[in-house]
C-alpha cells in the first residue's frame, strides 16, 4: 500500500482531432496539477490538504471550466460550485451559487470545518465567504472573452451544453452555430488523494453549464453524486450533473465495492455502465493505492500517479506521450 492520486478536468464529446492550441495547455495544466499533488504527498500531507491544493489549482487555470474558467448561465452570470469530503470522518462541506469567491473549494472546507452545516449556498454561501476573509474578485473576474462566446453559441443552438459538446449545425438557412475549434469548454475538475495509510479524500469543483439555468444546481457539490470519500475509496465525478444525481454515482462506487466486493476499478466501471452513454466519468482512489479513470464518453482530461512509480496523463484511451 502507498500514496496515489488521480485528478480530472472534465468529461465530454472531445474530438480527437482536437487542435493544439485547445489540447496543450490542458494538458501543460493536468502534468503541472498532477506534480503539485505528488509533491504534497511526497512530503507527507494529508489527503484532504492535497486534493484541496491541487482543486485550487485547477480553479486557477482558465481552461477548466471551475474557477476563473467558469462557463456562463443564460443570463451571463457565473455560478460555481464545490464540495470536498475526508474519507476517515467523512466530514464534508459544499457550496453552490458562488460568483465571486476565487476558489470555491476552500470555502467548501471552510464550510466543513467552521459550521454545524455540510452545505450553503447562493447568498448565505458568499456571506459566509466574507465573514471568514476568503479571496474574492469582482464577477467580471471570471466571465472570459472564450466563454461569453460559448454562452452566445449555445444560445444560438438553443442547448444547454454539457462540460464539453461538438458544435450542431443549424438547420435552413442560419449559418453553423459553430464553436470554435469544436471547443464549448471542458469541464468540471476534481482530485482523489490517497496515503500511504489509507486515508482517502476527494474535491470537486466546477462552473456547471454552458447555458444552464440562473440557480441550477449539478452533481458537483452533491455529497454522493459528484463526490464521496468513505474507509474504501475516494471518488470524483464529472459529466452531465442530472444523469450523475439519478445515478448517486460518487457514492455507488464505494457501495458496489461494499456490499459487492468488487475491485476499485470493477466497481468504477459497473456504476459507469448504468449511466446514459455520453453523460459520465470519474476518477477514483482506493484505500490500498488502487486507481480507477473510468468515462463513457469520447474522452476524459485526466492525470494520475501511484506511489509504485506510475504516471499517466490521457485524454482517449491511451496515455499521452
Amino acid at each position: 500500500m502507498g500514496w496515489a492520486i488521480a485528478l480530472h478536468g472534465g468529461a465530454g464529446d472531445i474530438p480527437h482531432s482536437l487542435p493544439p492550441d485547445r489540447r496543450l495547455p490542458r494538458e501543460v495544466g493536468l502534468r503541472h496539477c498532477l506534480d503539485v499533488g505528488i509533491a504534497a504527498l511526497k512530503a507527507h500531507k494529508h489527503p484532504l490538504d492535497v486534493v484541496e491544493l491541487v482543486v485550487r489549482e485547477l480553479e486557477n487555470y482558465p481552461h477548466f471550466n471551475a474557477g476563473k474558467g467558469s462557463v456562463l448561465t443564460s443570463s451571463g452570470t457565473v455560478e460555481m460550485e464545490a464540495s470536498i469530503m475526508d474519507g476517515k470522518s467523512k466530514k464534508c462541506g459544499a457550496v453552490s451559487g458562488l460568483s465571486t469567491v476565487v476558489n470555491a473549494v476552500s470555502l467548501a472546507r471552510l464550510v466543513m470545518e467552521k459550521t454545524p452545516h455540510i452545505y450553503l449556498g447562493f447568498h448565505g454561501a458568499e456571506a459566509f465567504a466574507r465573514d471568514q476573509g476568503v479571496e474574492t474578485a469582482d464577477p467580471s473576474y471570471f466571465i472570459t472573452p472564450e466563454n461569453i462566446e460559448r454562452l452566445k453559441q449555445a444560445q444560438d443552438a438553443n442547448r444547454v451544453q454539457i462540460d464539453y459538446t461538438q458544435p450542431v449545425q443549424k438547420e435552413a438557412k442560419d449559418a453553423a452555430a459553430t464553436i470554435p475549434n469544436g471547443d464549448s469548454q471542458i469541464g468540471t475538475v476534481g482530485c482523489v488523494a490517497v496515503d500511504s495509510e489509507g486515508n482517502l479524500a476527494s474535491a470537486t469543483s466546477t462552473g456547471g453549464l454552458v447555458n444552464k439555468m440562473a440557480g441550477r444546481i449539478g452533481d458537483t457539490p452533491i455529497i454522493g453524486a459528484g463526490t464521496y470519500a468513505n474507509h474504501l475509496c475516494a471518488v470524483s465525478a464529472t459529466g452531465k450533473g442530472e444523469a450523475m444525481i439519478r445515478g448517486t454515482v460518487a457514492r455507488d462506487v464505494a457501495a458496489v465495492m461494499e456490499f459487492k466486493g468488487l475491485s476499485l476499478k470493477e466497481a468504477a466501471a459497473y456504476v459507469i455502465d448504468q449511466v446514459p452513454p455520453g453523460n459520465a466519468g470519474l476518477v477514483a482512489v482506493s484505500s490500498t493505492g488502487e486507481i480507477a479513470t473510468v468515462f463513457n464518453t469520447t474522452g476524459m482530461f485526466r492525470a494520475c500517479a501511484s506511489e509504485d512509480g506510475y504516471s499517466e496523463v490521457a485524454i482517449w484511451d491511451s496515455p499521452l506521450k
